[in-house]
């Protein structure tokens, strides 16, 4: 099969990869509802989506009506990780996406605002972290977080290629403006973009995974 200009696929781990932003978005929430914030998923998915911790927890503090404690991030991770292990999923036909890519020897990787840690823990459970075992790239080891493009154009150096020869593959709105800063086509996966956040953004927009092989080989 002949392939697209696209010579590497970088592929955002959350929402992307692994269905985990309803599960962490929703440890967020009842965290911050603890201390005033009132908020539900829906609301939560819109503001925290795609952002980095420290973000997050400026957003939290925002937003609630006494402080929030010292601990609350060790405790959000503590929480997230157990239901994680208990509830998290593959994104429907992802799994399919990277037999073929690797049938086609077309390289991937991801590139991630989560710590490695989590990153390795959710791509274990979902069966996937064979595919990406030594190209993970994460936020935390270089110190940018998107909309910072800095991760995706480390990921794209490592990998031997330049921004224009890679593919980002996103569900937030930060990445989508991230990959785009760093020079590269983004495609939008927009699943559960519930919010229409990515409407206009990205390169283009698909919202099921079964199709990205496709629009990669369409691609001109």
């Amino acid at each position: 099969m002949i392939m697209s200009k696209y010579k590497c696929i970088i592929f955002d781990c959350d929402g992307v990869l692994v269905d985990s932003e309803a599960i962490s978005n929703g440890i967020l929430a009842d965290m911050a509802n603890k201390y005033g914030a009132d908020l539900d998923l829906n609301a939560a998915l819109k503001i925290f989506k795609g952002c980095s911790m420290a973000t997050c927890l400026d957003k939290i503090r925002a937003l609630v009506t006494k402080p929030i404690p010292e601990d609350f991030e060790a405790e959000y991770r503590r929480l997230s990780v157990a239901a994680f292990k208990k509830q998290i999923k593959p994104i429907e036909g992802v799994k399919e996406v990277v037999k073929e890519l690797k049938q086609l020897n077309i390289p991937f990787c991801v590139a991630s605002s989560g710590l490695e840690s989590k990153m390795r823990l959710n791509l274990e459970l979902t069966g996937l972290l064979a595919y990406f075992e030594v190209h993970l790239f994460s936020c935390f080891t270089i110190g940018k977080w998107k909309p910072d493009p800095g991760v995706f154009l480390w990921a794209a150096e490592t990998m031997g290629f330049k921004p224009e020869e890679c593919l980002v593959i996103e569900d937030s709105f930060s990445g989508v403006t991230a990959a785009k800063a760093g020079g590269f086509d983004v495609f939008g996966f927009t699943a559960h973009d519930i919010h229409g956040q990515l409407k206009g953004h990205a390169t283009l927009e698909f919202d099921n995974m079964n199709q990205l092989i496709s629009l990669i080989n369409q691609a001109e």
